[in-house]
């Protein structure tokens, strides 16, 4: 019966420092530097362990803060004309300029 005990003893005392060991090491690769990659403003990615810099859009789409994709293709498109008509030699009083679209009468 008492080495039994003391059997069970030392597997309990086992298990306890397996578990120990395996919170630290959570802590020590996941949960820390998660929180020093938040605190320094970037993204935590858990599954691959990266801390990554977030990109602004507008950095790398060219448009201006709070331009829709619309707006900015109409004005990329209205500057490529302009270029191409000054690379014929038109001049820029020679293009007529188009009313705003009117809504249908009667509504």
């Amino acid at each position: 019966m008492n080495t039994t005990l003391n059997r069970l003893k030392w597997i309990f005392l086992g298990l306890f420092a397996a578990g120990c060991a395996g919170v630290w090491a959570y802590h020590l690769f996941w949960v820390w530097p998660s929180q020093r990659c938040e605190a320094a403003g970037r993204w935590w990615d858990g599954s691959t362990r990266v801390c990554a810099q977030p990109i602004y859009i507008p950095d790398i789409a060219g448009r201006q803060p709070g331009e829709t994709r619309r707006a900015a293709s109409m004005r990329e498109a209205a500057e490529q004309a302009a270029r191409e008509r000054r690379a014929q030699g038109v001049p820029d009083e020679a293009v007529p300029t188009q009313p705003a679209a009117q809504a249908p009468a009667g509504e």
